[in-house]
């Protein structure tokens, strides 16, 4: 296993990596929409959609990937009712084929979040 780690995504804010790579797997820890610059949320849920998803892409760089590497997607949603908003945005950041993904929603999120993205890629 090898921990990958970058600046241009959020650290850690426990005991975790921010993404292991493992043989031709890498795990991407759920991201929050923290802005790696400021260490602040972005503003609504497509802005917090499009932060998650651009921490996800910078630790995949990290790991040598992209996007297009991703199978596997776990969404998780403080309110379903913002489904429709997340999915748009979400689409803007795969191709066919898409990753397999599952949506729920959950009672609550660490520091308060509406959402959380994690991810699996393959080398």
């Amino acid at each position: 296993m090898k921990a990958i780690k970058t600046n241009n995504a959020p650290g850690a804010i426990g005991p975790y990596s921010q993404a292991i790579e493992a043989g031709d797997l890498v795990f991407v820890s759920g991201q929050l929409p923290i802005v790696p610059e400021t260490g602040e949320f972005a503003g609504d849920i497509s802005e917090n959609t499009h932060q998650c998803l651009k921490n996800i892409r910078a630790i995949l760089k990290q790991a040598g990937l992209d996007m297009s590497n991703v199978v596997k997607t776990t969404v998780l949603l403080k309110d379903m009712n913002d489904f429709a908003a997340m999915n748009e945005v979400y689409a803007q950041y795969f191709a066919e084929p898409y990753p397999a993904r599952a949506a729920f929603e959950v009672a609550k999120l660490p520091k308060g979040s509406n959402i959380e993205i994690e991810a699996i890629a393959h080398k």
